[in-house]
């Protein structure tokens, strides 16, 4: 019996024992868990504090990286401007030699034109000097106004030039056809209202306006003579054909015939 309750006393001491010792670790379980989740939640916000950084980091690379793309796409655009730019300033400059090339040619021409000119005025006075009359004072002033207009600096010399040849293609004109004006005509020192009638240069005839008189132009002599009376009526009739008054028609005037060459 006395062995049965030694044991016994023995294994409650030991239960008691045990359980103490339970109620200690559980105790010093606890502690260490307390501090673990203490870590694991200061641990947490460290990640938390690191991921925030590294997502603003990451958004500031980001933003970095679309502002160099940007910049690099700007560069290009205008590297590529700057090229087209050049090629423009290079064909501007190739112009402007090709311009300066011309401007230096019509200089030149200038140079050789304008003495051109002043002989075309030359040789159209001398023209009309040597000419029958048709027009004469009208002529004469017309030669004088270019040889005033030559000297006016705010006329360009192709305008020059241009009223040059009008004044030639003028003179030309004079030439064809059968044309009649009035004028005065001086005979023997009387001044005699007169039609004139030219045909061409060929005959150059005048008429008095009561059809009396007429008188024929000798470009040798420089100078009028009478017309026998019975060319009178083929002149009024070759005047007012000249005006279209009547159907055209073959008419007998006096002309001075050229001298054959010996």
């Amino acid at each position: 019996m006395t062995t049965v309750i030694k044991r016994s006393k023995i294994a409650a001491a030991v239960v008691g024992v045990m359980a103490l010792t339970g109620v200690s670790l559980a105790s010093a379980q606890d502690t260490s868990l307390s501090q673990l989740q203490a870590e694991q939640t200061q641990t947490n916000r460290a990640n938390a504090a690191s991921q925030e950084r590294i997502d603003s980091l990451f958004e500031q690379s980001s933003d970095l990286l679309g502002e160099y793309r940007s910049v690099v796409a700007e560069f290009e655009a205008l590297r590529l401007y700057n090229n087209h730019v050049q090629r423009l300033v290079d064909d501007q400059n190739a112009t402007l030699d090709s311009l300066q090339t011309q401007i230096d040619g019509i200089e030149e021409t200038r140079q050789g034109v304008v003495p051109l000119m002043y002989k075309m005025i030359d040789s159209l006075g001398e023209f009309v000097q040597l000419d029958i009359p048709i027009h004469r004072e009208q002529r004469e002033r017309r030669v004088e106004r270019l040889r005033e207009l030559m000297v006016r600096s705010e006329v360009t010399d192709s305008e020059k030039f241009r009223q040059i040849i009008e004044a030639y293609q003028i003179e030309m004109d004079y030439g064809v056809g059968l044309i009649s004006y009035q004028g005065t005509l001086n005979f023997e020192g009387q001044d005699i209202a007169v039609d004139y009638l030219h045909v061409g240069r060929i005959a150059f005839l005048a008429q008095s306006l009561d059809m009396r008189n007429a008188w024929v132009w000798d470009n040798e002599t420089r100078s009028w003579g009478r017309i026998e009376d019975n060319f009178l009526s083929p002149l009024t009739q070759a005047i007012r054909m000249s005006r279209r008054q009547t159907a055209f028609d073959v008419v007998r005037l006096p002309i001075f015939a050229a001298e054959s060459a010996e």
